[in-house]
């Protein structure tokens, strides 16, 4: 008897050691992988190596070349130390070198400054700067129900 009373003694104070162990570790961040790779190690492939891991869309685009204003923004971007740098270009995929910086994309309406991110590579630029919002309505006005149209006004 006594040896039984002593494992089930031994087991909950292990488990209690257990729980307060799990409660005093520190969740660490996880590291950013594209694919398997590092940002650092995505920054240092060549564009031919890049190609292949991004989405057969945006692949398709930087295979066929970019446009004159495409390029444009890109070695602009590339150049950038810091500043927005406006476009209309809502067509150009993400790649690692832009991450850190800084876009200015036009709604139709206005510009919305991105920072880019890791998590972002392989995107369009304009899925970060949506050209639609809801527009939040209250309830119906005094008069615009029939019921509503004989309430006393306060």
């Amino acid at each position: 008897m006594d040896m039984v009373e002593e494992t089930l003694e031994s087991k909950l104070a292990r488990k209690k050691g257990g729980r307060r162990k799990a409660r005093t570790t520190v969740k660490r961040k996880k590291e950013f992988t594209y694919r398997g790779y590092t940002l650092e190690q995505l920054q240092a492939l060549t564009m031919t190596e890049l190609l292949p891991l991004l989405p057969s869309r945006a692949r398709r685009s930087y295979r066929r070349g970019l446009n004159r204003e495409q390029q444009t923004f890109v070695d602009k971007l590339r150049g950038s130390d810091g500043g927005a740098v406006k476009t209309h270009r809502r067509e150009i995929f993400i790649l690692p070198d832009f991450v850190g910086k800084v876009v200015s994309v036009y709604t139709g309406k206005e510009y919305r400054e991105i920072e880019i991110k890791p998590e972002m590579i392989g995107h369009a630029i304009g899925e970060f700067a949506l050209t639609r919002h809801f527009t939040h309505h209250s309830g119906p006005g005094v008069g615009a129900t029939r019921g509503s149209k004989f309430l006393p006004l306060k």
